[in-house]
């Protein structure tokens, strides 16, 4: 919409500037209310549901504290479980009461597969030579070993030959139970990183570097799911006879497929698995400038039929267990548990250890081995009495003030939910925030004792009584950013004649001649038939001008601009051409003023989205010296000599830019100049091959503005 000015009336021919449009007080809310929005903060105690709901967590009980770098295998026994470490290369026995003791300390450095024989006997791969143990009364004993640096897998099939899945290069080994060993398949797999015997004598294995799930079956292979990531990690049998597939592309992955060469003095065989919390330190198994999901739950039915349940950007897939119609999933980097039970995720336990790396079953529910601070934790089926949860900082974009928080949900009988807020300018929370205000409890708190700041984080702590707790679907927090002065980056006029009209625009839907004048202006102004939203385009009409500039405000706000003009000689005769433009640009009928040189101005004014002019802010831009022009060429002098015509021309406003010549009605024909450059306001122009017998000698003069002028030089001789 623009409103007429007081001189000329016009149009402003522009799109949309893309501003975001806001109420008069630009109050906006930061609204969390999914499992996705959720899980961007942190939950300690706290269970972050299916279709995002804050509750208190499944109480875990840490079984034993491990004294180990690192954890990787661990294995349900008739006591307890067992435990596979890192850099000591032990496997450690739990019992049910927490105590440990050590079964073997291995030669190797890692122990990163286990399994429990038929006979209750534990088997042990350790790398990174690439053996197999069996852990009995009388000690450890030797079954395989390898070329291969890793062990990731074993599995006993129905007819009670023994599996196993290696790596550096990955192949798949076959033990019979007299302890031949037999290659099954070497695919050309970095690793072989997982296996599972099905009931019906077939094999499942997945391999990290080409990431395929293939099938053995009576002699022959054939693959099942081909991923686009990296690495099949883990196989869960379903109660329904379904094969969960967990499959990533991850930094945190055990396994590093970056090719590099060994070090000096190193063998080819002794490089180690690297585990850690920092994506930075390893590219694992994700691609570098990889941007998909780094894990992804399939589902493979008995049929052979594969589809994807369950995707994530953030988390990496380190361990499965199925229990009945639930999956539970062990995850990084952040030590998540999940369960996912009718289709549908949610996380149960975030440890403090930022890595899940093995499930198992027990009594009440999963084991989970973490590591990086290795222990094993117990699930149990009471919640936990308190817990908080810590929103991510909210960034508002601008330095703002915050104003109610609320959130919906219900707190029950002897429950409550008490929430703290603190502010900052820095997008990580350091010693620069504000400290957390004091707790306040009810669905709807008002922040007025809370500093200003562009970050926000809420806190919320949640206590529960009875095994009851309370319950948040939804979270909002208001704010209004500090008004910031919109800024014009450019501003200037286009070339004489060009006009902007939408892409779509059709010339005979328009009417371009003035018709009379009108009450808003000399000038009738023109509409566009195309919504303003629309991409434009340049077109032609003849006397016209057009203002164009770029603007934004910090703020998001929705602009519109005031235009004005005033001629160059006069700094202080500024006239209205336009107000509440609402595009960039602005095209006008420039024949509505006098010739001369003028000077235009715009303001930007973020008025729509602040409640009026009185808490608006503004920014002026002026442009550079503009000429308008509507006076065509004039003819000074001609001399006749012989087939040439000598011509002085000139232009009182711009300088020529066209001069074509036609003879007797022939086609129009460049003309020289008598310097070699048609660029002046005079010129000398030699008009050569003309007849003597011609009747009709035309010139065409251009300038450029645009301004045409027709002489017809065989009249008569022109003197000066």
């Amino acid at each position: 919409m623009t409103r007429g000015g007081r001189i000329l009336g016009a149009l402003a021919l522009a799109g949309w500037t893309g501003a975001v449009p806001g109420d008069a007080a630009q109050v906006k809310i930061f609204r969390s209310q999914s499992a996705e929005a959720f899980l961007k903060g942190e939950a300690a105690e706290v269970a972050i549901e299916s279709g995002g709901v804050l509750r208190l967590a499944p109480r875990a009980r840490r079984l034993a504290a491990i004294d180990a770098p690192f954890a990787f295998a661990l294995a349900r026994t008739e006591t307890g479980w067992a435990v596979g470490t890192g850099n000591d290369g032990q496997v450690l026995a739990v019992a049910e009461d927490g105590r440990i003791t050590t079964l073997y300390d291995a030669p190797e450095s890692e122990v990163f597969a286990l399994a429990v024989d038929r006979d209750g006997a534990l088997l042990a791969g350790t790398s990174p030579h690439g053996k197999v143990h069996r852990l009995e009364a009388g000690g450890a004993r030797e079954l395989f070993s390898s070329s291969e640096t890793y062990i990731w897998a074993l599995a006993r099939d129905r007819e009670g030959a023994l599996w196993v899945a290696t790596g550096g290069p990955g192949r798949l080994y076959r033990l019979s139970s007299s302890g031949t060993a037999e290659t099954i398949w070497e695919g050309g797999a970095d690793h072989v990183r997982c296996l599972l015997a099905l009931d019906n004598g077939d094999l499942l294995f997945g391999t990290a570097g080409d990431g395929r799930l293939l099938r053995w079956r009576a002699g022959e292979v054939r693959t099942l799911l081909d991923s686009e990531l990296n690495e099949i990690v883990a196989l869960a049998p379903s109660a329904d006879g379904a094969v969960w597939v967990a499959v990533l592309s991850s930094e945190a992955s055990f396994v590093d497929l970056t090719p590099r060469p060994p070090a000096s003095g190193e063998s080819a065989d002794g490089a180690q698995p690297v585990v850690t919390v920092e994506e930075s330190a390893t590219l694992g198994s994700r691609t570098l400038g990889s941007r998909g999901p780094r894990s992804e739950l399939w589902r493979l039915q008995a049929s052979g039929a594969t589809e994807k349940v369950w995707s994530s950007v953030d988390e990496t897939i380190f361990a499965m267990l199925a229990d009945g119609g639930r999956l539970w999933m062990g995850t990084g980097l952040e030590g998540r548990l999940y369960a996912l039970e009718d289709g549908r995720a949610r996380v149960e336990k975030e440890f403090e250890a930022k890595q899940v790396v093995a499930l198992a079953p027990a009594r009440e529910g999963p084991v989970a081995l973490t590591t990086n601070g290795a222990a094993l934790w117990a699930l149990t089926s009471s919640r936990e009495a308190r817990g908080t949860y810590t929103s991510a900082p909210l960034d508002a974009g601008q330095v703002s003030r915050f104003g109610t928080f609320r959130w919906t949900g219900e707190a029950p009988a002897g429950t409550s939910i008490r929430a703290s807020f603190r502010t900052g300018f820095s997008a990580e929370p350091d010693a620069t925030w504000s400290a957390w205000s004091a707790p306040r409890e009810g669905p709807e708190v008002a922040l007025t004792d809370v500093d200003r700041g562009r970050y926000a984080q809420y806190r919320l702590e949640l206590v529960g009584r009875d095994g009851e707790s309370p319950r948040i679907v939804s979270t909002e927090l208001s704010y209004r950013q500090e008004n910031l002065r919109p800024a014009i980056e450019t501003f200037a006029a286009m070339e004489p004649g060009q006009i902007l009209v939408p892409s779509g625009f059709n010339p005979a839907d328009q009417l371009f001649e003035p018709a009379s004048p009108n009450r808003e202006g000399i000038f009738e102004t023109l509409a566009p038939s195309t919504p303003r939203d629309e991409r434009l385009k340049p077109v032609f009409k003849k006397g016209w001008r057009t203002l164009q500039w770029s603007a934004s405000d910090p703020n998001g706000d929705e602009l519109w601009y005031r235009l004005e003009v005033r001629p160059e000689s006069d700094a202080a005769g500024w006239l209205e051409l336009a107000d509440e433009v609402e595009g960039t640009s602005f095209a006008f009928d420039a024949t509505a003023l006098p010739d001369g040189v003028y000077r235009f101005r715009v303001t930007a004014s973020d008025e729509p989205s602040n409640g009026g002019a009185a808490a608006a802010l503004t920014a002026v831009r002026e442009s550079e010296p503009v000429a308008l022009d509507q006076t065509p060429p004039e003819l000074r002098s001609v001399e006749r000599r012989g087939g040439e015509r000598r011509v002085e021309v000139r232009d009182l406003g711009s300088p020529l830019r066209a001069a074509e010549a036609s003879i007797d009605g022939g086609e129009w024909k460049e003309v020289r100049t008598e310097d070699g450059l048609l660029d002046g306001r005079e010129e000398t122009l030699i008009v050569s091959g003309v007849p003597d017998a011609a009747r009709l000698v035309l010139l065409r003069l251009t300038d450029t503005s645009f301004n045409v002028r027709t002489f017809d030089l065989g009249a008569s001789e022109v003197k000066r």
